[in-house]
């Protein structure tokens, strides 16, 4: 069973940047996953409210890749997107 939030403090074992870089400023959310592989997204920009929250990293992934995010590798520079 999901919880409805993820214990950001405690639990979390996976963090992910993923953006929308068709935005400008690029969109940016979270990706959080636990141990018990409960995965939520977070947007940073309204006060971390949870997204959207599934039991897999591969339905979490989909669903980013779906809105057309990319994962954050490294550092993004503005040029790329200039």
């Amino acid at each position: 069973m999901l919880s409805p939030e993820l214990d950001l403090v405690n639990n979390w074992i996976l963090t992910e940047i993923w953006i929308d870089s068709t935005a400008i400023p690029p969109y940016i959310l979270v990706l959080l996953g636990d141990e018990q592989d409960n995965f939520a997204i977070y947007d940073p920009k309204e006060n971390y409210q949870l997204i959207y929250a599934c039991s897999s990293y591969e339905e979490a992934k989909l669903w980013f890749l779906e809105d057309e995010y990319e994962r954050v590798e490294g550092r993004i520079l503005i040029e790329k997107f200039a």
